[in-house]
């Protein structure tokens, strides 16, 4: 009897865990587009004025960032998953695992997640002016 109550127990606590992790997974899905902002940001020596951010991105399966500029050159590796980086007045550029991409400053670029499945992660390193705006929304 006293068998059967712990394995209850513990069944009924891996359950609720499981549940947590997966209420957490479902809203990470529902989250189109999230920085995860201060993986490294540093003064450049040398370089007055400027910064250096280092961003970890991710976007949902399917979705995109929206049409946007960096105020500071953006270089960028593909992490996860697939995407179209399409930057104004240039051809589409394909991103898969292991593929880095350039942004000049001031370009208006747009980026989409193909996978219907998997989400887009992107590590990101831009060189700005210190205290610009990460991003500028385009309309």
């Amino acid at each position: 009897m006293k068998r059967t109550a712990v394995m209850l127990a513990a069944t009924l606590v891996v359950g609720i865990a499981l549940a947590a992790i997966g209420s957490r997974s479902l809203y990470a899905q529902q989250e189109p587009f999230k920085r995860t902002m201060l993986l490294l940001t540093t003064d450049l020596k040398g370089l007055e004025g400027k910064e250096a951010v280092v961003v970890l991105a991710e976007l949902a399966p399917g979705a995109a960032a929206g049409k946007h500029y960096h105020p500071g050159n953006e270089v960028n590796y593909i992490l996860e998953g697939s995407g179209v980086l399409e930057i104004e007045g240039k051809p589409p550029i394909t991103l898969q695992v292991g593929t880095t991409s350039y942004i000049p400053a001031g370009d208006v670029h747009n980026l989409r997640s193909t996978s219907a499945t998997d989400p887009l992660k992107l590590l990101v390193f831009w060189v700005a002016e210190k205290g610009q705006p990460i991003a500028v929304p385009v309309k």
